[in-house]
């Protein structure tokens, strides 16, 4: 490391001695960029030569910009999905299976996976990650939304709901305004609320938000990790626990043969999939963007890791 100025940028070089080989790049500096729209520009100035985290119309404007080009790292673990913290409360419209239904028919996910991420992501009907190991696939339903209003009339709303607050994951709120907008095209309304990133993780854990929570997972693991966090007795974002599945969640734990373990995670996943406990959207191919003069920018390279790595992989094209 060279330098480090944090909230800044950290400056590192290249050690000729490193064990596996001797890195291409001699000097990489790692700049902080927040907001999307400022990264793009920045690569298409050529002021950087690779950025992460591109969306949107980001994206769209990459793809059409000559001297880069988008690159994208399927079987990710990254998972989106709406949370439904009041579907615990009897007294909320989310109580009833029948409305979780609806707001599942709702979602056009394949139009907002067109819109945010090009298309690369795979549409989902679970929050676990079809790479992970103990995961059980399912498909999203079809985006049905007269099934949906039929739904929600029979669960007594069909003049529809107010849903309260939409949280979307920070800095992703394009993808929860269109998220909200489908929902409230079949009836449940809600109102987007914007916050930043640690707050919002914050708020969540603490189990301070209430409405509509637009989630995101990327961390490794298997199906029991991701599961453990919400819906689970201990879990830091479960706001309540089905017993059947906590029975389960602990005799699995428990469990020291592997295809015993794993018919426990998928009795685990069939009763979550048959509850409508969560509102799947897609698997997320994270997106880079990459200039003209790299060669190797190392996206991919790494299983299940969405940056450039390892390092000393990089190469840039030759003058």
């Amino acid at each position: 490391m060279v330098s480090f100025t944090p909230g800044v940028e950290l400056v590192a070089e290249a050690f000729e001695g490193y064990w596996r080989k001797v890195p291409h790049v001699k000097r990489l500096v790692f700049k902080v960029m927040p907001d999307d729209t400022t990264r793009g520009a920045a690569l298409k100035k050529g002021d950087v030569d690779v950025i992460f985290q591109v969306n949107g119309p980001v994206a769209e404007d990459l793809r059409r910009t000559p001297h880069v080009r988008i690159v994208s790292r399927q079987n990710g673990s990254g998972v989106f999905w709406l949370d439904l913290p009041d579907q615990w409360d009897p007294r909320s419209p989310w109580h009833d299976r029948r409305v979780r239904q609806a707001a599942n028919l709702a979602l056009d996910r394949e139009a907002v996976n067109q819109a945010e991420s090009l298309g690369t992501s795979r549409l989902t009907g679970s929050i676990i990650p079809r790479s992970f190991e103990f995961a059980l696939p399912f498909d999203p339903p079809p985006h049905d939304p007269a099934r949906a209003r039929q739904l929600l009339a029979q669960a007594g709303y069909a003049n529809g709901f107010d849903a309260g607050d939409f949280y979307p994951y920070p800095p992703l709120y394009a993808m929860g305004e269109a998220l909200a907008a489908a929902l409230g095209s079949v009836g449940i309304r809600t109102r987007i609320r914007t916050m930043e990133r640690a707050a919002f993780l914050t708020a969540w854990r603490e189990k301070k938000l209430r409405g509509v929570i637009m989630g995101l997972n990327g961390s490794g693991g298997n199906a029991a990790t991701r599961l453990e966090a919400y819906v689970t007795r201990t879990g830091i974002y479960a706001y309540g626990v089905l017993p059947e599945v906590e029975d389960l969640f602990q005799r699995q734990a428990r469990e020291m043969d592997r295809a015993k373990r794993e018919a426990l995670l998928h009795q685990i996943q069939r009763i979550l999939h048959d509850h409508v406990m969560h509102v799947p959207v897609y698997e997320l191919s994270p997106m880079a963007g990459i200039s003209a003069r790299v060669e190797q920018a190392g996206v991919g390279l790494i299983s299940g890791y969405p940056y450039s790595g390892p390092y000393e992989d990089l190469k840039l094209r030759k003058p």
